[in-house]
């Protein structure tokens, strides 16, 4: 008789018990799945702009981090910035690089499956006919991004797509972006 395995308590770095608990306890209190996140941005110079991300909301109470999070923004010389700090649609491939890993990561876990080692580039395609408003036809963000994921984990080389597609099934940040997502915009007195 075949007795069920029990997953080990950390794998991939991603404490299981705690994801399934997590789990339970959303399907017994639904609002505590409710999140807001939060970033406020101060314009220094040019192209340059600092963010700061220090606190949010969820499991129906406000939380703070450990410490605050600075985030630069700037642009290469070539785009009239002094190239200090990653531009914000490189940040924006990181937080849809940090976010399918992330997510690829925590649901391989709670599937049991063993990931040793991630790699992965992502490139972007933008025309600054868009941007500079010399043709309406052009859209100004990316025009495509392409993603590699290099992947090493405890399972044959034909599931390894089905496992970089747990990034893309569950990331919000992969959601937000192919599926849009409202964005309000209001001004006011400094």
């Amino acid at each position: 008789m075949a007795t069920a395995q029990k997953l080990p308590t950390l794998l991939n770095g991603v404490a299981v018990d705690g994801l399934c608990a997590t789990i339970e306890a959303v399907k017994t209190t639904p609002s505590i799945a409710k999140f807001k996140f939060r970033v406020s941005n101060r314009w220094e110079t040019g192209s340059r702009n600092r963010s700061t991300v220090a606190s949010f909301s969820g499991a129906n109470q406000e939380l703070t981090h450990a410490k605050p999070f600075r985030l630069e923004a700037d642009e290469p010389a070539v785009l009239l910035g002094n190239d200090l700090a990653a531009n914000p649609v490189e940040h924006l491939l990181h937080a849809l690089a940090s976010c399918l890993t992330t997510s690829m990561v925590y649901h391989a876990a709670a599937r049991g499956i063993r990931i040793d080692e991630i790699e992965s580039s992502f490139e972007g395609d933008i025309d600054l006919h868009g941007f500079l408003n010399l043709d309406p036809r052009i859209r100004k963000g990316y025009q495509g991004i392409r993603v590699l994921f290099k992947i090493r984990a405890d399972v044959p080389d034909d599931r390894l797509h089905e496992i970089a597609q747990l990034g893309s099934g569950f990331s919000p940040v992969f959601d937000s972006l192919t599926n849009g997502v409202p964005v309000s915009i209001a001004a006011e007195r400094l």
